[in-house]
């Protein structure tokens, strides 16, 4: 071998060895941006924009969001919402439940004030997050901890003084399990923590199609069978709703 074909053999290596050098260092970056740039916090942010501008409809929104959910590692989620920090020195009601707000660090592409709002709600066992129904808001909730016996209604009709519902969902839903709510679909929930202690993360979306968002305390107990499959339920106020349905009584 005469010295150019050496010297040209050396420079082919050199190059083969920086580009495989690019290659490793390009799928590096990959790695650690991908997360990043697709991080389910975002995802989730930009579900929630869509549906406030109307590019989506509630019933989608439902869909993306718990679809999202049983993605989302729950090991994960639990840290970057910081939970063991949220839950230190939590009080939990003797009726009801409590709620504190959470706050996403900061991430990239993500807006440091969200378009929907996020908490934690947090209750003992036999405590229930009440029956309730609502108008102009959705909401997507996922089990962080415990399980709940969940219930759901679809909203048939309303007036001043009842909702005509029809019953749709009664499970227990375990841990990383998630339902959500929509003037469309699953209107009215109630949840029952069947352990010592549960927690869901909850995403609202308030006041959609620009109007107000409203809450319907319903008394399940005392709703009329329509005999086709829909019950006439009493709207109650929240203080005799809460002392009648926060807390189950064996």
């Amino acid at each position: 071998m005469n010295r150019r074909d050496f010297t040209k053999g050396i420079l082919t290596t050199v190059s083969s060895f920086a580009l495989m050098d690019a290659l490793l260092a390009f799928n590096a970056i990959d790695k650690s941006v991908k997360p990043i740039t697709d991080h389910w916090a975002i995802n989730l942010n930009d579900y929630c924009a869509d549906l406030k501008k109307n590019a989506i409809t509630t019933l989608q929104w439902q869909r993306k969001i718990e679809e999202l959910y049983q993605k989302i590692e729950l090991n994960e989620l639990l840290k970057f919402i910081d939970f063991k920090n949220l839950i230190k020195g939590f009080e939990y009601p003797d009726l009801g439940v409590s709620t504190r707000t959470v706050t996403f660090p900061q991430l990239k592409g993500l807006p440091k004030r969200t378009v929907f709002v996020k908490k934690i709600f947090g209750m003992k066992k036999d405590r229930a997050i009440i029956p309730h129904g609502h108008s102009n808001m959705a909401s997507a909730h996922l089990i962080l901890s415990g399980e709940m016996h969940l219930r759901h209604y679809e909203k048939m009709q309303q007036d001043d003084h009842n909702l005509i519902i029809k019953p749709t969902i009664d499970r227990i839903a375990k841990l990383g399990e998630s339902s959500s709510i929509s003037d469309e679909k699953d209107n009215v929930h109630w949840f029952i923590a069947n352990t010592a202690t549960a927690f869901t993360f909850d995403v609202i979306m308030l006041d959609l199609d620009q109007k107000n968002y409203d809450i319907h305390n319903l008394d399940i107990y005392e709703s009329e069978d329509l005999k086709n499959g829909t019950l006439k339920v009493p709207i109650l106020d929240v203080q005799t709703a809460l002392k009648k349905y926060g807390k189950q009584h064996h």
